[in-house]
């Protein structure tokens, strides 16, 4: 029998299969253009965790992992064809489609992740701790300045360079439309909400029933094909 493969924490573990992921799609696939960004991002998280820079390690590590688990959990979905949260299935449904941008497959990755899985990453992880989100507040702002970097990366690595992104590009209008630091925001807002309406259950599913719908409402205007 092969050795199961050991990890130092939960967030190696969570590494290893955004690597098994790279490994396994074509460079081009819309899902591998996202795992490559949020790969780099969650290995700085785990720099950063493992040089003591959270003042709370085992709260950052429960909300660095049950917002990756959100993602790698849609795609598994996808993968055995059951059905994927609302706000991942415009990136699932068009990842091959050659008329989207490395770029645009990147934020609509980041779009549908922190749009809709970071807020129900904070409430995982307020009851796998027994906290509240005001007790994650110091973590969630230092988890999200990291994911801030992941709009820089995309910048840098998956935008045209500026003699070729034009004022009359769509492009340019199309990436104007979305922010990641907005997102974030509302990310925050959204934790609050649902953990205020934990006691009320058929409003809390209302709630992120909803939440879900215009995450994925935004991540296929996102997506919108584009002439070359």
């Amino acid at each position: 029998m092969a050795q199961l493969e050991q990890f130092t924490t939960p967030v190696d573990a969570v590494i290893a299969r955004m690597r098994a992921l790279d490994a396994a799609l074509p460079a081009r696939d819309g899902i591998a253009v996202f795992n490559r960004v949020y790969l780099a991002v969650t290995r700085e998280v785990d720099r950063r965790i493992d040089a003591g820079d959270f003042p709370d390690t085992r709260a950052a590590i429960a909300l660095d992992v049950r917002f990756a688990e959100r993602y790698l959990t849609a795609v598994d979905a996808a993968r055995h064809d059951h059905r994927p949260p609302a706000c991942w299935r415009p990136l699932l449904q068009f990842r091959r489609h050659p008329g989207v941008r490395p770029v645009q497959f990147a934020l609509a990755g980041i779009n549908a992740h922190i749009g809709h899985d970071l807020a129900l990453a904070v409430v995982d992880a307020c009851h796998g701790l027994g906290c509240a989100p005001a007790d994650l507040e110091d973590e969630f702002d230092r988890v999200g300045d990291l994911l801030l970097s992941m709009e820089e990366r995309v910048r840098d690595d998956l935008m045209p360079g500026p003699d070729l992104l034009q004022i009359a590009d769509p492009l340019t209008h199309l990436l104007a439309s979305w922010s990641l630091e907005r997102a974030r925001d509302a990310a925050w807002a959204g934790a609050r909400a649902l953990w205020a309406l934990r006691e009320l259950e058929d409003i809390a599913v209302e709630f992120t029933e909803r939440l879900d719908a215009a995450v994925g409402f935004a991540g296929r205007m996102l997506l919108t094909p584009l002439p070359d």
